[in-house]
């Protein structure tokens, strides 16, 4: 079950939550209208390349990167989104495609868009493409400790 080590994570601090099943969606905006979730609540987790080091950028379903500002924004010489066959190997509780934004978790630096920050609530993958979870922002806040900056188009 790809969702157990982050719910323990949830349980094991206290936050409230919603988990979503949902059918089979793999791109954030199929994920968000299958679990009925609007798309600026809706997550996507995004494992880019900073200098070289793998980082989560994250951003609501209905928006996209801008590259150009998350290396302005880092102070990176060189950002690129990182391939599936270089990331996939820190998941392996995970899906590919369906990581949930908890770096923490996977020894990750998060970058969280702005937009994402101004929301009540934030829902996201929770290891696999049939399955959300739902929690309060300020929780995910608090247990990921994000750098809010601005990225998104």
């Amino acid at each position: 079950m790809p969702v157990k080590k982050l719910k323990e994570f949830l349980d094991a601090n206290g936050v409230k939550y919603v988990s979503i099943i949902h059918s089979k969606a793999y791109t954030a905006q199929e994920v968000a209208a299958s679990a009925h979730v609007s798309g600026r609540v809706m997550a996507k987790t995004v494992i880019v390349e900073l200098d070289g080091e793998m980082a989560m950028a994250v951003l609501p379903a209905n928006r996209k990167i801008v590259l150009q500002d998350l290396r302005e924004i880092t102070g990176s010489d060189q950002v690129k989104f990182a391939s599936e066959e270089k990331f996939k190997a820190r998941f392996p509780d995970c899906e590919t495609g369906a990581m949930p934004p908890f770096g923490k978790l996977y020894g990750m630096e998060v970058y969280v868009a702005e937009a994402l920050s101004q929301n009540e609530a934030i829902a996201f993958n929770a290891g696999s493409h049939i399955e959300v979870i739902k929690l309060p922002y300020r929780d995910f806040e608090r247990l990921v400790e994000p750098k809010v900056v601005s990225f998104t188009t």
